[in-house]
């Protein structure tokens, strides 16, 4: 009797023991899936900007070797922004670096509608010339979609001409350009090996510019796309649920990291300056998605800056060269 309670007592230390063994090991992976999510891997937009530039320039360079011609883009800045001129700036020179011609046009902000057009009719005309840019935002007193829609098709690089917008939200239609902030998004998660297909993803924000046309891309991708905006109730709700979130609200540290599902991909593409005494220029640049709470629970995120930003430029560069390389097989068919 003494023995059959010995081993009885044996057999329940024993069934104890693997039970406490079980349980730490869960502790260990629960940990470890903590650690994982708490170091969500940096999608480095400047490294990955670098290889396209040089992606660009080579083919530039068998460009010319094959035909004697190199891409020509031409920028419209009106007025005297300076973010915009920075912006203007910065294109002209990762032009010269591909070995892209550039041209450009400055007017004055009061310059009238019709002058615009005269400039993007000599563009137009101009052979030497595969896109134009008209800078965004113009003068209030201009009409935007006019001007825009003055480009023609085959130059429009910004991707912003209705007929290529239109053609981006049709299936089995192929738009000649498609907008470069939202392709740089993403290149980003593909070139990370992120995967769209399937997926849930929400867009946060509808501009013509980012949340549309994003979203229409992810569609193309074969993901489930939500997009939200400042009229949606409960944003959290959607974001619980999606495996890619593209935030493109423009509100600084929107998006928190409760609100996101654990191991999702964030590509943040607001870029906001905030207050900070502690900075060299008395503020600091963040995105719409509060990083440090966000990169504790997503696996992938673009940081603010040197995200999303070195993208749009690149396959600004990428579009130009396309449509350079459209416009040199049809001038020998």
């Amino acid at each position: 009797m003494a023995a059959a309670m010995a081993k009885s007592s044996s057999i329940r230390a024993l069934q104890a023991n693997g039970k406490t063994k079980r349980k730490n090991k869960e502790t260990i992976r629960s940990k470890r899936n903590v650690l994982v999510r708490a170091e969500a891997e940096k999608i480095d937009g400047k490294a990955i900007a670098a290889k396209v530039r040089l992606e660009v320039q080579e083919e530039v360079r068998q460009m010319k070797a094959a035909t004697g011609r190199v891409p020509g883009l031409a920028v419209v800045l009106v007025g005297n922004r300076k973010d915009s001129e920075t912006y203007v700036r910065n294109k002209k020179k990762a032009c010269e670096e591909a070995g892209i011609q550039s041209f450009g046009t400055d007017l004055p902000a009061d310059a009238s509608e019709e002058e615009v057009l005269a400039v993007v009719r000599g563009y137009n005309d101009n052979v030497d010339v595969h896109g134009i840019l008209v800078q965004l935002p113009l003068p209030s007193h201009m009409n935007e979609e006019k001007i825009l829609g003055s480009i023609s098709i085959e130059k429009d690089v910004d991707g912003f001409h209705p007929l290529n917008l239109g053609k981006l939200a049709m299936r089995g239609r192929e738009p000649l350009f498609v907008p470069c902030t939202p392709k740089g998004c993403i290149e980003l998660l593909e070139r990370s090996s992120i995967s769209i297909s399937g997926k849930n993803a929400v867009v946060l924000g509808r501009s013509n510019i980012v949340g549309t046309p994003a979203a229409m891309l992810l569609q193309r991708k074969d993901a489930t796309v939500t997009v939200v905006h400042s009229r949606t109730p409960d944003i959290p709700f959607y974001l619980k649920n999606a495996d890619i979130v593209i935030a493109a609200l423009g509100k600084a540290d929107f998006v928190r990291g409760e609100w996101l599902k654990p191991g999702c991909a964030v590509i943040d593409v607001g870029i906001n300056a905030v207050d900070d005494p502690t900075a060299k220029r008395g503020y600091r640049l963040v995105g719409d998605v509060e990083y440090d709470s966000a990169s504790k629970v997503a696996s992938h995120i673009t940081p603010v800056p040197g995200g999303v930003g070195p993208m749009t430029i690149a396959m600004l560069l990428r579009n130009t060269v396309d449509g350079a390389k459209r416009c040199v097989k049809q001038a020998t068919n």
